[in-house]
């Protein structure tokens, strides 16, 4: 996951993963504790730490931690600490399936054209429906996104304009694992309940069984029902959930 959006700006300490990317996505922005475990002090010692880094970069101090036993220690700290609790977001994950009934083994569906690399419609559809910010910020993303090897999917209403798109990640270590993601899933308004969402994850599923992966991973906010009910339509299942923790602003005193 961390391979298949990967941030511009990051350093390895102690076990913990720092990345920044001008603010550009929580994931891309957030200190990732590839080891949660640890003394206490320890543990206080690369908080600092963190901070010291997050703030020669003016960000917010943000963590991406799953809510599971490894973290209990971390996650102790940080309510200790006043971090807040934030977009809770659900890990699913399905096996390639060893039937030619699933999604990926029948014939692509019509319509959806497929490509390397986010075109200008691609990019601008999907930053409609996900992204924060201005052209500056788009521009960040865009320069995320081919930091991994990725296969980009999209369809176009009757009217031929583009009516959602979806992005296969195949990080360099998904030949080891086998897995490849699924990423920025995303539906015009206007367009939804049409079944453009499904054709697009079955065009990247695919994909992904033309490259012999043999499953995938895909990410969605627990507060989304409605794509964890296409999702599990789709074979997928939860596997776990993370949460983002962000540090509450210091008020500084004023006046007399």
């Amino acid at each position: 996951m961390d391979a298949a959006w990967p941030a511009p700006d990051r350093e390895e300490s102690d076990g913990w993963v720092l990345r920044a990317a001008s603010g550009v996505t929580q994931r891309a922005n957030s200190v990732w504790p590839r080891e949660p475990e640890g003394a206490a002090r320890q543990q206080h010692e690369a908080l600092r730490a963190a901070r010291l880094w997050y703030r020669g970069r003016r960000l917010p101090l943000i963590f991406q931690i799953f809510d599971d036993p490894r973290s209990a220690g971390l996650n102790a700290i940080l309510d200790g600490e006043g971090f807040t609790r934030q977009s809770e977001t659900l890990v699913m994950c399905r096996d390639a399936g060893a039937d030619r009934t699933g999604p990926e083994r029948a014939a692509p569906p019509p319509g959806v054209e497929i490509s390397t690399d986010p075109s200008d419609e691609w990019l601008e559809l999907w930053w409609s429906v996900d992204g924060r910010g201005g052209p500056g910020e788009r521009e960040t993303a865009r320069s995320i996104l081919p930091g991994c090897p990725s296969i980009y999917a999209l369809v176009r209403s009757d009217n031929g304009v583009p009516a959602a798109v979806g992005r296969l990640a195949v990080p360099a270590g998904a030949a080891a694992s086998g897995r490849g993601g699924l990423y920025c899933m995303a539906t015009r308004p206007d367009a939804r309940r049409r079944g453009y969402a499904l054709r697009i994850m079955q065009a990247l599923l695919h994909e992904g069984a033309a490259r012999r992966l043999a499953g995938y991973w895909l990410l969605v906010t627990a507060a989304n029902s409605g794509a964890q009910q296409l999702y599990a339509k789709a074979g997928f299942q939860e596997a776990g959930r993370y949460l983002y923790r962000q540090e509450r602003p210091k008020r500084h005193l004023t006046g007399c």
